[in-house]
């Protein structure tokens, strides 16, 4: 059986994939809102929908840009927004690189917990949430969304230990460390007071006995 701290390296790196996957979700399907957008606004600057039917609307049809001055700047800065963020949390999520992140946005680095991503991924998932998008879109919100909130409590729980907790590297170290001590334990109290006593003799280990041969 597992010890405890093998379950809370195995759940902490659980929670890290679906992270990534999330966040990999809502990349692509920030590029795909985004096409949409371009596409949609086409059709309607080229006369495909009727200028006079959507003055009344709030967004262009099929879109979420909105029908005002500069709204196809502003949705698709929003987009751009989105993905260079996810890119940015998912290089946050695998530790690379880690000195960049340590010295430009120490909030994601190896000193902090994974509270304040947490709060980054739920701010990407209300303002994904926040349009009318399509099922894939609205399902990547959820998620990343949901995500979020559970990597707040994580970093509620955790705080700064969380990183090194579920660093690969440090928990071979701690792995190595358990396996050297157990191999001590298993050096029984009698051969350690053979070891010591042929010590104050002045004789080997190996040959206990040679002092008799000569009789």
């Amino acid at each position: 059986m597992l010890p405890a701290k093998a379950y809370i390296f195995i759940s902490l790196n659980a929670v890290r994939t679906v992270s990534i996957i999330a966040l990999l979700l809502v990349f692509s399907s920030s590029i795909l809102v985004m096409v949409d957008d371009i596409e949609a606004v086409n059709a309607f600057v080229n006369g495909g929908s009727n200028s006079n039917s959507t003055t009344n609307y709030a967004y262009i049809q099929n879109s979420t840009v909105p029908n005002q001055p500069a709204g196809v700047f502003w949705a698709v800065l929003n987009r751009l927004l989105i993905i260079v963020q996810t890119i940015v949390l998912i290089l946050s999520e695998l530790g690379w690189p880690a000195a960049f992140f340590d010295h430009y946005f120490p909030v994601l680095g190896s000193d902090f917990g994974v509270g304040a991503l947490g709060v980054m991924q739920c701010l990407i998932g209300a303002s994904v949430l926040s349009h009318f998008v399509k099922v894939f879109p609205l399902v990547s919100g959820f998620f990343l969304f949901s995500i979020g909130c559970l990597n707040i409590l994580i970093g509620l729980i955790f705080r700064e230990r969380v990183k090194s907790t579920r660093s690969i590297l440090s928990f071979r170290d701690r792995a190595e460390d358990v396996l050297s001590s157990l191999d001590k334990i298993k050096e029984t109290p009698f051969s350690k007071y053979r070891t010591d006593r042929d010590a104050e003799m002045g004789q080997s280990v190996k040959e206990p006995d040679a002092a008799h041969t000569h009789t």
